[in-house]
Parts: structure tokens; C-alpha cells; sequence
């Protein structure tokens, strides 16, 4: 039997990540996984980077050019002729993407000395993992330490089932070949908005149903609503408060049947349905219960503030423990695992974690909404500024949105920042790295910004706080 210092189940971001971070530390580190790529062949990477944020980033990217060549290049004088768009060529672009950067955790697993166990994993003690080869073959890995990382999968929806093909789920929504004259997707949030968004911009008529009552509740009640308006306006159908009664495949369409939010019930027909309800973490096939492994009531694995779980040497990491299903969250409690094995004290600060939807304006937000703050009643201050009042969005022809940062009233310490705006993703690492050093809204106020630049809208907003923003 094969023994390590360090055995990861899972080779998603947090799995490879951890196992990286292992090795660089002095383990000896394999890592298990059970990805098979569209070429047949195993796979590092899991979801992220072969049917998740890699490839829909991809293609929002190839998406939003066509669209911006379309609908606003022309404002800039910029003008075509015979302009057409190739789907097949976006879709083989994507997968060249995903090929390339699988690949390269190929090449950081060699670098690092790691080991690759392709197979499926399962749990038989607190050091010990039965690994499942394709062929069917089962070996016994022993390990000082087992880490699980075998991340989360789609939910499904009753009386809709997936064919591959006319509904699918968002991996299958990634490899469309043609454009749907007529899409629906189950769902509203993160994954429903950006796979709408792609296929909206490629001319489909997309119609977004969601279950809930209120659009992205996690997301700041201003930031929502301004963000609703927006995709009301670029010609997303979104409708709330709809429960989806079945989506059955007819002779050539598919015929989708819900119910309103007041209990009205109807049905459409469409040409393809996307699944996008969210996800459940996979902890179904790691034999669990066999191990001893504690679960929760929603199938998570039970973790402390370090990720340690109730099996002594083994923790768990990522979408498969509490907290938001982020592949950067999943990353940095590999790396905490990894360094508290050395014997470090590393931790995370997880009311620092910044989220995006990569939609057109980008949201992206850190800390609380004034929501949450309300419900702990807790005093605070807030302050905003609309990209309207932005020379740079002016001249980027990108005027809607908005940033608002959310201040302590009695410290002035930063509480939140929220964004509704182009480059929204990487903006908001300012506001992670001032909430990490404990800054006040004065703090950002006093920072230079450049001029001009969407960031001045990070600015603004820190100065209303104090109702002193100086370009509104």
C-alpha cells in the first residue's frame, strides 16, 4: 500500500490548491481525483476549470464583444460591415482555454512532486482511502492526513430531466453549437444570469424563472434593484416568484410549465432549458457514514473555523463545507489546512471574502448589506455614487451603475462595499484589502485615486459616507 503525508480528495481549486501548498511545504502529497475531460481522458481541475468559472468566463468574454460590436462600438465611431458571429469558434476558443490551464495544474502537480491517483475516492478511516481506478481496479492509499475537496454539483429540479441535449444543466449550457431562438432558464442567480447573459447577447430571447420572490437577495437591496432594472433593459426576461411545474421534450421544442406568483399557472414552449438552481455539495459517494464522517442535515461536512473536521488527521475544504461556494474561498482554506499541518497558525478571515457575477455591468460585493446590518441592529452609515457622475465610465460609454460603501457610525470602520459596475471584479479587492486592515471610510477618502477612473467612483462613495463626495 502507497503512504503519504498528505492524501487530497479532489483536484478542484481548493483540492489542487492544497495539495500545491502541501508540497511546498515539505509533504509528500497525492491527490485522488475522478474528472474525465471531453477528450475521454482524466482531468485536473474539477468543475472550475472544466465546466465552470474558466469556460463561462470565456464565453460571457466572447459574448460581450459581439454585443458591444453591435449596440455600442458605434457611438465610438467604430462601424462594420457583414458582421456575423461563429458559435462553434467560440465554443472550440473556450475549450482550448480549459485545455490549456488544465494542463498547467499538470504541470505545477509535476513541479511539485505530487502524485496523481485518477480514480474515485473513498473514505475508509481517518488514513486510509479506497481509490477506485476507471478500470475498475481498487487500491488502498494511506495517508498521515486526508484533506476533502470534492466540491459540489448541480441541483436538480422535479419534473425536469436533463437529456444532454434540449435541457441541460450550466455544463451543458457551455457547449451549445448553435443559439437558441428561444431559451429558459430555471434559475436567477449567479449561474442563471451569466449563461442567460451569454446567450442573450447572441441573440437568443431568454426568460430567467426564479422561485424566490426577491432578485439576489444576497446581494445589497440598491445594488439589486439597479442591477434588475438593467438586465429589464438589455432584454433578460426575469420573473419571480415562479415555481417551475415540469419541462417535458415535445416533438421538436420543449414545453415548460410553471406557476406565477399568484398561483396563475402556464406554458410555453421553448427551444432549450438550462437548469441552474443552484448547487449541493458532493459528499454522497465518500462513504461518510461508513467513516464515522459527520455530515449536516444539507450534506455538508462538518467543519470547524480551521476546517477540521470530527475525524481526528482529516479535514475538508471548499464547496463541500459551510460557507459561500467560491473557488477562492475553496483555495485559501487549502492553503490555511496546508500551513496549520506545518504547524503555522493561519486563518481566514471569511467575513473579508469578496463575490462577483460576471454579468454586464459587473456586481461584486464584500462585507455586509444594509440588510444584515439592520437585522443585528447595528448603526451605520452609507454612501454612493452613480457612474453617471464618472468621466471615465463617460468616455467608456458605460454610465450605469453605481458604488456604495457601507461605514460603522460610531468607528467609521468599513463595513461593506458594493458594486455595480464595469471592472466591478477587480475593483472590489480594494475594498478586501482595506477591510483586511481594519480601515475607516476616512481611510479610502484619503487615498489618491487616479483620474480618470472607474476606481474615483470607490472614492465618491467613501466621501459620501460623510455627505462630502465632490463630484455630485
Amino acid at each position: 500500500m502507497k503512504t503519504f503525508d498528505v492524501v487530497v480528495i479532489g483536484a478542484g481549486p481548493a483540492g489542487y490548491v492544497a495539495a500545491i501548498r502541501c508540497a511546498q511545504l515539505g509533504f509528500a502529497t497525492a491527490v485522488v481525483d475522478k474528472w474525465i475531460g471531453k477528450d475521454g481522458k482524466p482531468a485536473l481541475g474539477g468543475t472550475c476549470l472544466n465546466v465552470g468559472c474558466i469556460p463561462s468566463k470565456a464565453l460571457l468574454e466572447s459574448s460581450e464583444h459581439y454585443d458591444q460590436a453591435i449596440h455600442k462600438l458605434e457611438k465610438h465611431g467604430v462601424r462594420f460591415k457583414n458582421l456575423s458571429f461563429d458559435v462553434p469558434s467560440m465554443i472550440e476558443r473556450k475549450d482550448k482555454i480549459v485545455q490549456t490551464l488544465t494542463q498547467g495544474v499538470q504541470f505545477l502537480f509535476k513541479k511539485n512532486k505530487i502524485t496523481w491517483i485518477p480514480g474515485a475516492a473513498r473514505l475508509e478511516s481517518n488514513q486510509q482511502v479506497a481509490v477506485t481506478a476507471h478500470d475498475g481496479k481498487t487500491e488502498l492509499v494511506g495517508a498521515k492526513h486526508i484533506i476533502i475537496a470534492t466540491g459540489s454539483a448541480p441541483r436538480d429540479v422535479p419534473n425536469v430531466e436533463i437529456n444532454g441535449d434540449t435541457i441541460v444543466d450550466a455544463a451543458g449550457a457551455l457547449d451549445f453549437q448553435s443559439v437558441p431562438e428561444n431559451l429558459v432558464v430555471i434559475g436567477a442567480g449567479v449561474i442563471g444570469l451569466e449563461l442567460g447573459s451569454v446567450w442573450k447577447r447572441l441573440g437568443s430571447k431568454v426568460v430567467l424563472l426564479e422561485a424566490m420572490d426577491t432578485f439576489l437577495p444576497a446581494v445589497d437591496e440598491q445594488v439589486a434593484q439597479a442591477a434588475l432594472k438593467e438586465f429589464d433593459r438589455q432584454g433578460l426576461d426575469i420573473r419571480l416568484g415562479t415555481r417551475v411545474l415540469s419541462g417535458k421534450l415535445g416533438k421538436k421544442k420543449v414545453s415548460v410549465q410553471y406557476q406565477d406568483a399568484n398561483g396563475g399557472t402556464h406554458s410555453f414552449e421553448c427551444d432549450k432549458v438550462i437548469v441552474a438552481v443552484g448547487r449541493k455539495p458532493c459528499s454522497d459517494h465518500i462513504n461518510a457514514q461508513g467513516a464515522g464522517l459527520l455530515l449536516d442535515e444539507r450534506g455538508y461536512v462538518h467543519v470547524d473555523d480551521f476546517c477540521r473536521t470530527n475525524l481526528p488527521n482529516v479535514y475538508a475544504i471548499g464547496d463541500v463545507v459551510r460557507g459561500p461556494m467560491l473557488a477562492h474561498k475553496g483555495q485559501e482554506e487549502g492553503v490555511m489546512v496546508a500551513e496549520r499541518l506545518a504547524g503555522e497558525e493561519t486563518k481566514i478571515n471569511y467575513d473579508a471574502i469578496p463575490w462577483v457575477i460576471y454579468t454586464s455591468p459587473e456586481i461584486a460585493w464584500v462585507g455586509k448589506t444594509e440588510r444584515q446590518l439592520k437585522q443585528a441592529a447595528r448603526e451605520y452609515k452609507t454612501g454612493v455614487f452613480p457612474l453617471s457622475a464618472s468621466g471615465r465610465a463617460k468616455a467608456m460609454e458605460a454610465t450605469v451603475g453605481l458604488v456604495k460603501v457601507i461605514a460603522d457610525a460610531k468607528t467609521d470602520r468599513i463595513l461593506g462595499v458594493h458594486m455595480f459596475s464595469p471592472a466591478a471584479s477587480e475593483l472590489i479587492m480594494e475594498a478586501v484589502v482595506s477591510m483586511e486592515f481594519a480601515a475607516s471610510a476616512e481611510d479610502l477618502q484619503r487615498v489618491v485615486h487616479a483620474h480618470p477612473s472607474i476606481a474615483e467612483a470607490l472614492h465618491e462613495a467613501a466621501l459620501a459616507v460623510d455627505g462630502r463626495p465632490l463630484h455630485i
